[in-house]
């Protein structure tokens, strides 16, 4: 731990420390924070208040002369002016100099010497600070020393609200970021979450810039070759377990980003969901979360158990740890070209096949339509999958046009011959209600075979609706569940499904037409 100066931003309270140890960090919490506490485990249990998620709708990017011509503007980038940042941050500023004791992290973003960014967090909470120096990369003693000014500052003063009445500022949240002078703004929110994808949000500005692919995925890598495997997927659709495979070394769960080098992991730790968490599901998860890592959000009892099927407080429980926490990591995160890419998919209309093959057109659509599907409540008796699209996996922090990321991913691919393949964990057999779930032991050995090469030349079946090549072999799978059309009991029923599914993503897909070349789109389906 070392003291520092932040007179020069305008920061002078009584006690300012850096880099603090996480003994250190566990004590104040205790100490300064009532409702903080020790879980069975020894990991620390801290609370977010009234936010226990992101707040996407709050979220703004400032609107400057250098940035504004490169930025996708709409619901998910909404502008701010220079002033109303300014504001803000003079605002942040303000509160953090109310406080006897601010904590800085200083460390970095992306295990790629060459493509890191320093990151400095100024925060008043000890678990805001042990929380990103678990998710950066802590630095060496002689790089801390050598550390210098950040290429990007978070001030968190998320414990006081923005003023409803500053120009752009639609509730007590806010959430500012600011290319230019590469800064970030939080007030109005406690939520840990919002720290480490600020920084992944100035990671998918720069990244492209460089000619690099930002990706939010998560990835392995062969023990044998280290090429590595990208695997995206919506919530729900089974990517934090399909990337855990004893047989493969773990380069990340959430956040990368792909050089001409190779992949590497933006984050020196894990933030995984903790609901319905069970040793037995999730062993490698369960056993990360001891000393040194942090629970979110959980309930416990008079003996610190926690129950991760409590979701009384929030449905988002989170464990944060860092990566080297689990035994088959790969530290440091750094791995060659992917040989393969997996979209996940948990298809609840029964329609996709739970493997096949993508050309490089339908690659691009799919990941900018980043497809999978949600089972709806239960209302007069009647339940009904709806589908949710989320932009190349990842909408809310995307900067640039999707098509942007799907250019690089089809430039990438070209140059490296990667194989890209549409997994669905969904239903098969019919719809939800229907039909029934793929089995995990079926999903597990088709990413098997996707890893073994064995699908490569494997049989196909061309679908006549969405164009890809359904794969109609694959070891240790029954043939019978392959080919959605061929296992339902109605035809006409199937036919319905996925002309209705396919409407959903032609629907969908008019959002991102301008700007996106013909050949991406002739990708989708054709009705």
């Amino acid at each position: 731990m070392k003291a520092i100066d932040l007179s020069h931003l305008g920061i002078e309270v009584p006690s300012l420390v850096r880099n603090p140890a996480a003994s250190r960090l566990y004590m104040d919490a205790i100490r300064y924070e009532p409702s903080t506490s020790l879980s069975a485990f020894g990991a620390l249990i801290a609370y977010s208040g009234e936010k226990t998620g992101r707040s996407p709708s709050d979220k703004r990017i400032t609107e400057n002369e250098a940035s504004r011509n490169k930025v996708w503007w709409g619901d998910i980038n909404i502008p701010i002016n220079f002033h109303t940042f300014e504001i803000n941050r003079e605002r942040a500023k303000d509160y953090l100099n109310t406080r006897e004791l601010i904590y800085v992290i200083d460390a970095f973003a992306g295990w790629d010497p060459e493509n890191r960014i320093k990151v400095r967090v100024i925060c008043t909470r000890p678990y805001h600070a042990l929380f990103m120096s678990i998710m950066l990369i802590k630095p060496t003693k002689e790089e801390l020393a050598d550390f210098g000014e950040p290429d990007f500052t978070i001030y968190n003063a998320g414990q006081f609200p923005a003023n409803r009445l500053t120009e752009g500022m639609t509730s007590k949240t806010s959430i500012d970021v600011c290319f230019e002078e590469k800064e970030m703004v939080i007030l109005g929110t406690e939520y840990a979450g919002e720290m480490k994808k600020g920084v992944f949000t100035l990671m998918h500005y720069l990244m492209p810039l460089k000619g690099h692919l930002s990706m939010h995925c998560s990835a392995t890598a062969c023990p044998e070759t280290n090429r590595s495997a990208i695997l995206f997927g919506l919530s729900g659709t089974g990517k934090t377990t399909l990337s855990t495979d004893p047989s493969r070394l773990l380069i990340g769960d959430d956040e990368h980003v792909w050089t001409d080098s190779g992949i590497f992991n933006i984050e020196g730790g894990c933030y995984a969901k903790a609901i319905d968490l069970s040793k037995e599901t999730e062993p490698d998860i369960y056993n990360a979360l001891h000393y040194g890592a942090v629970l979110e959000n959980v309930v416990h009892n008079e003996d610190y158990e926690v129950d991760f099927h409590d979701t009384s407080l929030t449905q988002n429980t989170r464990g944060a740890y860092p990566i080297d926490f689990i035994e088959n990591a790969l530290v440091p995160c750094i791995a060659g070209h992917p040989t393969d890419i997996i979209f996940l998919t948990c298809d609840a209309f029964g329609v996709l096949p739970p493997v096949a093959k993508l050309s490089k057109e339908q690659a691009m659509y799919h990941f900018i339509s980043g497809y999978t599907a949600k089972v709806a409540g239960t209302e007069m008796g009647v339940t009904e999958p709806t589908a949710t699209f989320s932009a190349c996996f990842g909408a809310p922090f995307l900067v640039l046009h999707p098509s942007r990321y799907a250019e690089l991913l089809a430039e990438k691919m070209k140059n490296h011959e990667v194989n890209v393949w549409l997994v669905n964990t969904g239903w098969i057999k019919g719809g939800y209600g229907v039909g029934e779930r793929i089995k995990l032991k079926y999903s597990r050995a088709i990413v098997q075979a996707i890893y073994n090469g064995q699908l490569k030349e494997a049989p196909t079946e061309t679908d006549p609706i969405f164009g890809f090549e359904t794969i109609t072999k694959v070891p240790e799978v029954p043939s019978e569940v392959l080919v959605p059309r061929a296992s339902w009991s109605d035809p006409t029923a199937f036919e319905t499904s996925a002309l209705k599914l396919a409407t959903l993503f032609q629907e969908n897909f008019k959002t991102y037409q301008k700007g996106t070349s013909p050949e991406i789109i002739a990708g989708g389906p054709k009705i």
